[in-house]
């Protein structure tokens, strides 16, 4: 008997399709499945439906697909247990006592900033986000950065029919005020955000092609970050901790 008669056709079709996405086919249909694994439509419907279902494909448009949650997740939960944490906990251990403000580490996990580690100030006025908190990423620095790693048409999709403006100023209210909002803070190289009493800056880590793959932020109370140097200061610290990061960063 051959190893192909152990394999368990309907389960490799599927690990195919998810094989099918990469950085320049983020966006797929039902006819490229097909057609690029040489087999019809309707014998990779049951298969997609079945991705849906478990999140590992998100519908965007008819018969249009791009990885779901669970991809991203699964993925990222790996890269942060073997490699990203242990590489990013030293660097912000260091620029924790430098700044003596908190810093954090978080991926992106579908439309949410999910809080991967933190290095904790010991000052009274701190701010101390959670390990495994989840935020929606447009109502946060670390998540406007996460967010750069769609593209304008994936950004439009997931975001068609969330209702923006259930979350209060100064947090986005629309899709266009959120695009340009991530277009400014792209160029600019860094995200910025405040809420309740609290300042956060956020800067990407890149991957060794660039690819933004996590975003690290240093956050503090109102008092001591209003302070123009103090927060001048806290940002060219945190560009060259998340630079130091993305060099580190395993191939």
């Amino acid at each position: 008997m051959s190893k192909a008669d152990y394999q368990v056709q309907s389960l490799a079709r599927g690990l195919e399709i998810i094989e099918l996405f990469d950085a320049e086919h983020r966006i797929l249909s039902t006819h490229d499945f097909a057609d690029r694994l040489g087999v019809s439509q309707s014998s990779v419907y049951r298969i997609i439906q079945t991705l849906l279902d478990k999140n590992y494909l998100r519908k965007v448009a008819r018969n249009a697909y791009t990885l779901g949650p669970q991809v991203v997740s699964r993925g990222f939960a790996f890269l942060a247990g073997q490699s990203l944490v242990d590489v990013a906990a030293p660097h912000l251990k260091r620029l924790r006592d430098e700044t003596s403000i908190s810093c954090h580490l978080a991926v992106r996990d579908g439309l949410e900033t999910l809080y991967i580690y933190r290095a904790q100030a010991s000052q009274r006025l701190s701010v101390n986000i959670p390990l495994g908190t989840r935020l929606p990423c447009h109502t946060n620095a670390m998540g406007r950065i996460l967010l750069q790693q769609l593209s304008d048409v994936e950004l439009s999709a997931v975001y068609n029919s969330i209702q923006l403006d259930m979350y209060p100023n100064p947090h986005p209210q629309t899709l266009p005020e959120l695009r340009h909002l991530i277009a400014v803070e792209k160029k600019q190289g860094f995200s910025h955000s405040r809420s309740d009493n609290a300042s956060a800056i956020a800067v990407p880590i890149t991957d060794y092609l660039g690819n933004i793959i996590a975003a690290i932020n240093i956050s503090g109370a109102e008092q001591v970050m209003d302070k123009q140097h103090k927060f001048e200061a806290a940002k060219t610290s945190l560009m060259n901790t998340a630079k130091a990061i993305s060099s580190e960063v395993p191939v």
